[in-house]
C-alpha cells in the first residue's frame, strides 16, 4: 500500500525534506554557474558569417562575376570546334569569325597556346567571351554577348635589369646554359652583337664575357623573354670587345651595337652561315685527299659541320641567283650581294628560297643536309669576289656605317656609366 505524507513519521519527514532541499539547491547552483559562465555578448544570438568573393581582375574582367573555363589548343582544334564545345553553333560561329577577322584571324590558333571562355555565372549554356593568348604578353578578346567585338591587348610588363659574366670552358652556348642563362641571350650574343667580329667556332678556354641585359616579366613573376641587351664585353684571345646598344638618330632611330670608340660592330657579312657550328674543313687550294691517291684536290669552300636540319643563314643582304640541285654540290643556293661579292651554300637537305628572292642578312635560306658528294652533314660555304672564289676569312670585308661625328659626344656620354658598370662586374 502506497504511503502518503499523512502516514509518515517524524523521521520520514526529515529524510523527505532533506532530499527535496538537496535537489532544489543543486538546481539553483547549476543554473547560477551557467549564468556566471556566459557574458552578455554570449547571450546575443550570433549572426551567420557572410562570405564575399574577392575581386579577381584579369584580361580586363572581374572573373568573380563569371564562370571561367581555362584550356589549351589541342591537335584538331579550331575556332569553330572550340565554340561548338562551348554551346555555340553555326551560323553564329561563322558570323563571329566574319565580324572579327580584321583583328583576329581564327586560322592562327596554335597547338599548346592557352585560351579562356567566360560564361554567364547563372547559366551553364551561355558563353560570353573567348580569350586567346598567342604569347605570354599579348591576348586577343572576342566578345559575343550584347554585340560582337574583338580587340588585342597587352599585359603589363615589368622590365628587370640583370648582370652576368662567365669564363668559356668549351663553347659559348654550353657555358651560358650551365649558368642557367636564357637561350635567347645566347643567340643575341652570338648572332646579333658579335656575329661579325668573333668567330665563335674558335673560342679558347679562358675567354670571358660580361653582359648587362633586361628581362621581361608579366604578372610580376612569369618570365617573358629578353627585352634588350644594354651592353656587353667579350675577351677573346686577349683582345677586348665592348658593345653598347645605342639609338642611331641617323638610321630612323634604329638601335645598333657600337664599340667604345663609336665604331659599329656590324659587318657586311656574317662570320658563318650556321649557328654554333665548327669548321670541319677550310679553304685550301693545295688539299690532298687519300681517297684520290693523295692527288691535289683544291677545296674552294669552307665546311661548317652541323646536324641535319640546322638552319642555314644568308650571310649578307642580296638576291638569289640560283636555287637548284647539281652533281656533287647537291642542293644549293647562290646569292649575289652586289657587283663585287656573291656567296654559295652547298649540300642542303632543303632549299627555302627561289631565284629572284631578295634576302636579308640572317634570313633562313635552307637546311643543312648531305646531298651531293659529302661524307657527313655540313654546309660548304663558298665566297666569290669579283667572280673568283676566295677564302672569306682572309678578306678585308666592309664595315657598316660608323656613327656620324656630330653624334659621338652624345654617344660617349651615354656609354660612360655602362662601361663603368661592365668593368665593375666580377
Amino acid at each position: 500500500m502506497k504511503k502518503t505524507i499523512g502516514d509518515m513519521q517524524w523521521k520520514d519527514y526529515k529524510q523527505y525534506f532533506k532530499a527535496r532541499y538537496f535537489l532544489y539547491g543543486f538546481m539553483i547552483i547549476s543554473f547560477y554557474s551557467i549564468l556566471k559562465g556566459c557574458s552578455s555578448d554570449d547571450l546575443v544570438e550570433a549572426e551567420p558569417e557572410l562570405i564575399v568573393e574577392k575581386d579577381n581582375y584579369k584580361f580586363g574582367y572581374n572573373l568573380t562575376n563569371y564562370r571561367v573555363v581555362n584550356d589549351t589548343i589541342r591537335s584538331g582544334d579550331s575556332f569553330g570546334v572550340i565554340l561548338e564545345q562551348h554551346h555555340l553553333f553555326y551560323p553564329q560561329i561563322h558570323h563571329i569569325a566574319e565580324k572579327t577577322k580584321e583583328v583576329f584571324d581564327v586560322r592562327q590558333l596554335r597547338i599548346g597556346k592557352p585560351y579562356t571562355v567566360l560564361y554567364d555565372k547563372g547559366s551553364l549554356q551561355n558563353p560570353l567571351v573567348f580569350i586567346y593568348q598567342p604569347n605570354k604578353i599579348e591576348y586577343v578578346v572576342v566578345e559575343f554577348c550584347d554585340s560582337i567585338i574583338a580587340y588585342t591587348e597587352r599585359k603589363f610588363v615589368k622590365v628587370v635589369e640583370k648582370e652576368t659574366f662567365g669564363f668559356i670552358q668549351s663553347t659559348l652556348s654550353e657555358t651560358m646554359e650551365d649558368q642557367g642563362l636564357p637561350t635567347q641571350l645566347i643567340y643575341d650574343m652570338s648572332d646579333d652583337i658579335y656575329a661579325w667580329t668573333i668567330d665563335f667556332s674558335r673560342l679558347q678556354k679562358g675567354d670571358n664575357f660580361k653582359v648587362i641585359y633586361e628581362e621581361r616579366y608579366v604578372d610580376d613573376s612569369i618570365y617573358a623573354g629578353i627585352e634588350n641587351i644594354k651592353a656587353a664585353f667579350f675577351e677573346h684571345k686577349g683582345e677586348s670587345f665592348y658593345a653598347f646598344n645605342y639609338i642611331n638618330a641617323d638610321s630612323k632611330n634604329r638601335t645598333d651595337y657600337f664599340d667604345e670608340n663609336a665604331k659599329s660592330l656590324r659587318k657586311a657579312f656574317l662570320k658563318a652561315p650556321v649557328q654554333f657550328s665548327r669548321i670541319s674543313s677550310r679553304y685550301n687550294l693545295k688539299r690532298k685527299i687519300a681517297y684520290y691517291g693523295n692527288r691535289v684536290r683544291p677545296h674552294k669552300g669552307t665546311d661548317f659541320a652541323a646536324p641535319i636540319g640546322t638552319p642555314i643563314l644568308a650571310t649578307a643582304n642580296g638576291t638569289v641567283t640560283a636555287s637548284t640541285r647539281k652533281g656533287g654540290n647537291g642542293k644549293y643556293v647562290k646569292i649575289r650581294h652586289n657587283a663585287t661579292y656573291s656567296t654559295q651554300y652547298l649540300h642542303m637537305s632543303r632549299r627555302m628560297v627561289s631565284v629572284g628572292d631578295y634576302v636579308k642578312q640572317g634570313d633562313v635560306i635552307g637546311k643543312v643536309g648531305m646531298t651531293g658528294n659529302t661524307g657527313g652533314p655540313h654546309v660548304c660555304y663558298r665566297f666569290w669576289k669579283n667572280g673568283k672564289q676566295v677564302d672569306p676569312f682572309r678578306q678585308k670585308l666592309p664595315d657598316a656605317k660608323a656613327l656620324p661625328l656630330r653624334l659621338k659626344p652624345d654617344y660617349q656620354a651615354f656609354i660612360a656609366p655602362l662601361k663603368q658598370q661592365l668593368d665593375s662586374i666580377n
